[in-house]
């Protein structure tokens, strides 16, 4: 499984958090910190449970942070038929935009644009953009067919050789990192207890049952125990890594489809983005995202080992060529890639290409009684997380009550609030030269919410945490510090990946990752 080692002296806080790790049973033991554990752990904690979750690496350390940054309904399933899935997609993001997660979760507009010979016709696409915004209700107005002129408007880097016309609609977009990052403090805010850098060394039975875990702490190598009346495999790429842990004679359930993205910097701001159709059902997409484009993304099993799953080359020419199709070559310069990255889809196993497996959420009981849990969306993942409670109501494994709807239902994440109103008080709070950069600030807002607020306060009792980690990104040092105090990080990548967007904008030089380092090692 992938682990990390840190080897540092751990902080009260994490000795803390072992120690209770190691007090009495729990109700449920979660493995696996990516945003399908971490909801489980969020929802069964909200049902009333004892919950510890602990992770090999970081949270969101793997798949989930490595996805197209996308809360959407999915379009391309309409091209297979599957209207009920885009609906129930529609609904959850509905929900994440509006009342759970309003501060994280941005509208974006975008475009398919249609080419002479290509996959699908003006008319096709139209009726499909029309039907995928019914399947949403009208919530972001009604699909269409605008002219290429307006679409230059839009996206001043759209390709106009041979485009006949461009069908538009509305999805919605997010950092992923920060998604997990505060899907994790909610759980942990709703009484969970959790630790990252632990991997699982062994499994715990009792009577022929799973009972729980043996663990390491990969920051000091610290070995204990968890014990638990039942055990989630929610491990994503590694399931089956743990399934055999189990049962050393189980056979493989899933398969890995590989999903590469770069990351580039645009020579003008683009808004909206890019659905590109590559096939009858495959598109590629180019969205702005972090002042930046995201370009991806390709989907091809992977049989290595996870923890090396990385883009290569064929993934960069892949990449850049599909999205050639619809962009200039001027902004496709592979100079002007500022990061790539790849993760892994989990997908139930079975026959045919990856590309047409379904994206459906399987759960699986083993023969000492430990649940495993693969697949799915991150759009629908509150789903996820409570048709886990329902089986885990129905099969009575834990205890829960036969009506859990009202604890249930749509809690907001921390720090839900307008950005807008969020970084307006930002910027009034101090004087000048104290006052905090507008720009800074809309960031802080945007990736934080309210909690801004706590960030706010760290560079009002040192001013030098309100200096930018690089010059040229809108992070700032009291991001790094909060993240080592507040939101568990324990090692550069932690912080410059997925607490800020240093890394995604190219920017952790050897510099900044050094001073991270020394940050990290004061507490």
């Amino acid at each position: 499984m992938r682990t990390s080692t840190v080897t540092r002296p751990i902080s009260p806080a994490r000795e803390h958090t072992r120690a209770e790790l190691t007090r009495g049973t729990f109700d449920l033991l979660v493995i696996g910190g990516g945003i399908l554990g971490t909801s489980v752990a969020w929802m069964a904690t909200q049902a009333g449970l004892r919950v510890a979750m602990v992770d090999a690496g970081d949270f969101a350390g793997a798949t989930s942070s490595a996805s197209s940054k996308l809360v959407h309904g999915g379009l391309r399933y309409l091209q297979t038929g599957n209207v009920g899935l885009v609906a129930e997609n529609h609904r959850e993001r509905r929900a994440l935009s509006g009342s759970v997660a309003p501060h994280l979760v941005n509208p974006m507009p975008f475009l398919v644009p249609v080419y002479k010979g290509g996959p699908h016709g003006a008319a096709k696409m139209g009726a499909g953009v029309f039907l995928y915004s019914a399947l949403s209700a009208f919530g972001d107005g009604v699909g269409r067919v605008m002219t290429p002129a307006h679409a230059r408007r839009l996206v001043p880097d759209l390709r106009t050789d041979g485009l006949k016309a461009v069908a538009a609609y509305h999805d919605h977009q997010m950092n992923d990192s920060r998604v997990a990052v505060m899907t994790v403090r909610a759980a942990v805010e709703a009484g969970a207890v959790v630790l990252n850098h632990a991997p699982v060394q062994g499994l715990r039975t009792t009577n022929g049952r799973v009972s729980g875990a043996e663990v390491r702490d990969g920051v000091d190598g610290t070995e204990f125990g968890i014990d638990a009346r039942l055990v989630l495999n929610a491990t994503g790429p590694w399931i089956d890594h743990l399934r055999r842990m189990e049962d050393p004679a189980a056979e493989p359930s899933i398969r890995l489809s590989k999903g590469a993205h770069l990351v580039v910097k645009p020579n003008r701001p683009w808004h909206a983005a890019l659905t590109v159709p590559v096939d009858k059902y495959r598109v590629s997409f180019a969205i702005p995202w972090e002042d930046h484009l995201l370009l991806g993304t390709t989907d091809e099993e992977f049989t290595g080992d996870p923890a090396e799953v990385a883009p290569s080359r064929a993934d960069v020419d892949q990449i850049l060529g599909e999205a050639g199709t619809a962009v200039g070559t001027d902004v496709l310069d592979p100079a002007d890639i500022t990061y790539s990255f790849a993760g892994l889809r989990v997908l139930p196993g079975g026959p045919g290409g990856t590309s047409a497996a379904k994206r459906e959420t399987v759960v699986t009981r083993g023969r000492g009684g430990m649940l495993s849990v693969a697949g799915g969306k991150w759009t629908t993942y509150r789903h996820i997380g409570r048709t886990v409670i329902d089986r885990l109501r129905r099969s009575r494994s834990v205890p829960l009550a036969e009506d859990m709807s009202p604890t249930l239902k749509t809690v907001p994440l921390p720090g839900i609030a307008r950005p807008e109103a969020v970084a307006h008080r930002l910027t009034a709070d101090a004087e000048p030269p104290r006052r905090m950069d507008p720009l800074v600030a809309r960031h802080l807002a945007t990736h934080y919410g309210s909690v801004a607020l706590d960030l706010a306060d760290l560079v009002r009792e040192d001013p030098s945490l309100g200096e930018r980690i690089h010059p040229d990104g809108p992070d700032i040092w009291a991001q790094a510090v909060f993240a080592r105090d507040e939101e568990w990080a324990e090692t550069a990548d932690d912080v410059l990946r997925r607490r800020t967007t240093v890394t995604v904008r190219g920017l952790d030089t050897d510099d900044v990752r050094a001073r991270v380092e020394a940050l990290l090692a004061e507490r």
